[in-house]
């Protein structure tokens, strides 16, 4: 049983050499549309089922350090009758809960996005922390168009919204993981996502400043320098790994206490090999913060393509899922 005591030794436990996080905070529209995807009718039992086929799967807990819930889901119970946040971390793995509301889009800019969730986020902090949850996540999303899209209006403004739950966060004694995604969706190029990205994590860093959060205890969640997935480029790894670094380390403080990438649209087998660059230039580099992956889809689309929301296939299901958690973690060796 993992002890739970100041901040920054949870977000450092967050990452164990060869272990990530898995992201499973889908919200009832995200996890519905995830699985009419796989033909899958969704419901709230077949929500707890699909958790289950995750959280559930026998030696999760050598590849995963933590997993990222929805909010409902620190109410249900596994298979196992046992609440997921307790045998999760029976098993060493660490609970943490999505505390966004969702996104809309922002009045003077309706092509771009705010997100929302800090009017009653200490209220709610307060129940998640004793629902068992032990950190937390923010997302705001970031759009690129050409030139003009994103506006610093909305870059300053999302940033802002991040250093607010930061804070909230800290003051309630759960870690923050902050999400500035730079959508991956887009006729972009890699130079422009990785200015765009620099742009953004110099924004954010700066405001988290003003705010006085401490980022001793600040994970920061962040995409990768890709071009954008309808541009019809396909970037190599190592393309993907030198830009990365380089961004992170003129824009990211070193006193934060660690890096962990999304996966954002990536497929499974793309995730798992820039990773693997990233992880293997990084350590020529001599980063100063650890990295791992949070990743959702790139973890569980091989999984849902074998489960189908049918009892017969967990088993087999849960085999790919291991198989995929075995090459992820490799790929940070």
């Amino acid at each position: 049983m993992l002890k739970m005591t100041d901040l920054v030794s949870i977000a450092r436990s967050l990452f164990a050499p060869g272990k990530g996080l898995l992201a499973a905070d889908e919200s009832v529209h995200s996890a519905t549309a995830r699985l009419a995807s796989y033909g899958i009718a969704t419901s709230p039992e077949m929500r707890r089922q699909f958790r289950d086929l995750f959280f559930g799967a026998e030696g999760i807990e050598q590849y995963l350090s933590g997993i990222i819930l929805f909010s409902e889901t620190l109410l249900e119970k596994g298979n196992d009758k046992k609440l997921f946040t307790e045998s999760l971390l029976a098993r060493g793995i660490v609970p943490g809960v999505k505390v966004d509301l969702g996104t809309e889009p922002i009045s003077t800019s309706p092509q771009e996005l705010i997100t929302q969730g800090l009017l009653d986020l200490p209220e709610r902090l307060v129940t998640y922390k004793e629902q068992g949850a032990v950190f937390t996540k923010w997302r705001a999303v970031i759009r690129i168009d050409g030139d003009h899209l994103p506006t610093a209006t909305a870059l300053h403004e999302n940033a802002k919204r991040l250093a607010s739950y930061a804070k909230e966060v800290q003051t309630a004694g759960l870690v923050p993981i902050l999400e500035p995604e730079v959508l991956y969706e887009g006729t972009h190029s890699r130079q422009r996502a990785r200015a765009v990205i620099a742009e953004t994590l110099g924004t954010v860093f700066s405001v988290l400043e003003e705010h006085s959060v401490d980022c001793a205890s600040v994970i920061l969640k962040t995409s990768m320098m890709l071009s954008g997935s309808e541009s019809m480029k396909k970037d190599s790894p190592g393309e993907v790994a030198k830009d990365t670094l380089e961004v992170l380390l003129e824009n990211v403080p070193r006193q934060v206490t660690g890096i962990v990438f999304l996966s954002g649209g990536q497929t499974p087998e793309q995730a798992t090999e820039n990773l693997a660059a990233i992880a293997r230039q990084a350590r020529e580099v001599d980063v100063p913060w650890p990295l791992t992956f949070s990743y959702a889809r790139a973890l569980q689309e091989e999984a849902l393509s074998v489960w189908k929301g049918k009892e017969e296939n967990v088993s087999a299901a849960r085999e790919v899922f291991l198989a995929r958690l075995a090459k992820v973690s490799a790929a940070l060796a």
